[in-house]
């Protein structure tokens, strides 16, 4: 993978996510990524703090690499792509665009070779989820290698067509979730006189390793739930609290408001 030529057409907050990750776990060398974005100066100044290139357009992007990462708003594909899909025939195609998926990539793009997928910020230190569609048109090789490349980000789940957009909500858009939660449990700590670093330095630790908890134990997250609340103990009494605030049910609407 080292050697290979990757490049973002589009790099904004996720592409600099991936980006980020590839560098710092050394799964792709700095001097094999590429980009280009709308905004050329700014893109220049975004790519040297790294040590990548930075390309005017896309046409001379994937002319230059031998990956091409679609990381433009999913509004402008079409426009941006269309005119391009000579030239992506030849190039296996990344996307990362929220709403678009095999069967839209096939219309716009026939013959080429993609794979669609859904990724999140946490990417940028190798800790991400990348949700990626089950049906793809990617040569077995391309496939192997792209699935290596993802893997160094994070965990990656495959999904059918019809659930990669929900899929894409519950770890795209989580991280703003859990952020809150940071963030909440924070000012409570504050509240309480503990300095603001500190709580959250302690928050985000707590929320790590109770994930990495589940992950290694593969626990209900209910049977984890419960053997923290001793009867008539404390956490218990948390517990009852956050069910009348409705904590359960607020997430799941937070998950329809986006799907709905």
């Amino acid at each position: 993978m080292d050697a290979i030529k990757i490049g973002f057409v589009g790099f904004g907050n996720m592409a600099s996510a991936m980006a980020d990750g590839w560098i710092a776990t050394g799964a792709v060398a700095v001097d094999g990524l590429y980009a280009c974005a709308s905004r050329y100066e700014a893109l220049c100044e975004r790519c040297a703090a790294r040590g990548m290139h930075a390309l005017p357009d896309a046409a001379s992007l994937i002319g230059a690499v031998d990956l091409v990462v679609v990381a433009i708003k999913p509004h402008l594909i079409e426009e941006v792509l269309g005119p391009l899909a000579d030239a992506l025939a030849a190039k296996p195609v990344l996307s990362v665009a929220a709403g678009w998926d095999c069967a839209r990539y096939e219309a716009l793009l026939p013959g080429s070779r993609h794979l669609s997928t859904v990724p999140n910020t946490p990417v940028a230190i190798g800790e991400g989820v990348i949700a990626c569609e089950r049906l793809h048109t990617l040569a077995p090789a391309e496939h192997e290698l792209v699935w290596e490349l993802l893997g160094a980000l994070g965990t990656v789940v495959t999904v059918e067509s019809r659930l990669l957009s929900v899929a894409g909500t519950v770890g795209g858009c989580g991280p703003a979730f859990i952020a809150m939660v940071i963030e909440a449990l924070g000012d409570a700590a504050v509240k309480y006189g503990i300095p603001r670093a500190d709580a959250y330095r302690m928050v985000s630790q707590m929320i790590a390793g109770t994930a990495k908890l589940q992950l290694a134990t593969g626990d209900h997250p209910g049977a984890m739930k419960d053997a923290v609340c001793s009867p008539g103990g404390t956490t218990i009494r948390g517990v009852a609290a956050l069910e009348r605030a409705g904590l359960r049910s607020a997430f799941i609407q937070a998950i329809d408001a986006i799907e709905g």
